[in-house]
């Protein structure tokens, strides 16, 4: 074999072991990318199966968040539709319905298109008909016998107006609510210094403007002395209110939403929900700079007893055009 022809078989020889190499890479390649493939496949296919449980579950809970809001669905006037209106009620703990008396009840308006809000005072000595329509009794000592539904259809028969949502609270989530937000700088305007053991009450607050948590805000509120009695009662509480609201305004209120919600679900009766904070974020943006405007429930004390407050009807009716002028222009929109 010549020389020539030997160096040709070698360079056949390794063209083939270079196909043969090139050929196992690719088949290794090849091998590689498949398992890639698979494995994406497989964790995209645990993905797909874990992004599926999560909407089972969270899609039942949106489900039950909505048979809970058709359950709790209160009566509505459409002519009420430009505001959203929210009975609040401070009560103790006891009853059948986990509170013995309502001890606050305040309805806050808020008028969607301008942000602006009303705050209605109710007396919890308020009188109303008793259920059996001859007698009257203390609004605030219903709510152990009727709840919260019970509650909202008497506001709603005593001003004439629709409730949308609805919010009972007590000392600790009214303290935990306060807290949430930094605490509120009041006016108190009087040294007030109150005993009772049997409540385990022990209120001692200098005059002036006070920072308060949540803890000294509802001894303020609480507060009960004083030559005004309930009507002294009801005026701190729009002091308050227009505090809290100041304080709304001025601090980062969407920062604090987490937490307002938390408490909402966990501290708090109400028919707002987590599934409503997008809907109360908007909320929160529009309000209005304007201070609250606070209102009474016309009326006047009962002859003798100052623990009693009788409505007026007529005058009631009156303020509610004035505070709610848009429902009057649908109604008249309405029967035309």
């Amino acid at each position: 074999m010549t020389k020539k022809h030997s160096e040709t078989r070698n360079n056949i020889r390794a063209k083939r072991r270079k196909r043969l190499l090139r050929a196992i890479l690719g088949l290794f390649k090849l091998a590689l990318l498949l398992c890639v493939l698979a494995a994406v496949g497989w964790g995209s296919w645990l993905e797909l199966c874990r992004g599926a449980a999560v909407y089972r579950k969270y899609y039942a809970k949106y489900e039950d968040y909505r048979e809970r809001r058709d359950a709790e669905r209160v009566p509505m006037d459409e002519k009420f539709e430009a505001y959203m209106n929210i009975l609040v009620l401070g009560v103790d703990r006891g009853g059948d319905f986990g509170g013995g008396h309502a001890d606050t009840m305040l309805l806050v308006s808020l008028d969607n298109a301008s942000g602006k809000v009303r705050v209605i005072s109710i007396p919890r000595g308020t009188v109303v008909t008793a259920a059996d329509g001859k007698t009257w009794e203390k609004l605030g000592e219903k709510y152990s016998e009727v709840g919260v539904s019970g509650m909202i259809d008497a506001v709603r028969n005593l001003l004439g107006v629709s409730v949308h949502y609805y919010a009972v609270l007590d000392a600790k989530s009214f303290g935990s609510f306060i807290d949430a937000l930094g605490g509120i700088d009041a006016y108190v305007e009087m040294r007030m210094d109150y005993e009772d053991p049997e409540l385990g009450l022990s209120i001692h607050i200098p005059q002036g403007v006070q920072h308060m948590n949540g803890e000294v805000a509802q001894k303020y509120l609480r507060f009960r002395s004083g030559e005004l009695g309930d009507v002294g009662r009801v005026q701190r509480q729009h002091r308050f209110m227009k505090a809290l609201y100041e304080r709304i305004l001025n601090v980062n209120t969407l920062g604090h939403l987490p937490a307002l919600m938390k408490i909402l679900q966990e501290q708090v009766d109400t028919n707002v929900e987590v599934w409503d904070s997008a809907h109360l974020a908007e909320v929160l943006q529009g309000l209005s700079k304007e201070d609250p405007e606070t209102v009474m429930l016309p009326g006047y004390p009962y002859a003798g007893d100052e623990s009693i407050w009788m409505p007026d009807k007529e005058l009631t009716a009156a303020k509610m055009k004035t505070l709610f002028p848009k429902a009057e222009e649908n109604a008249s929109e309405g029967n035309t």
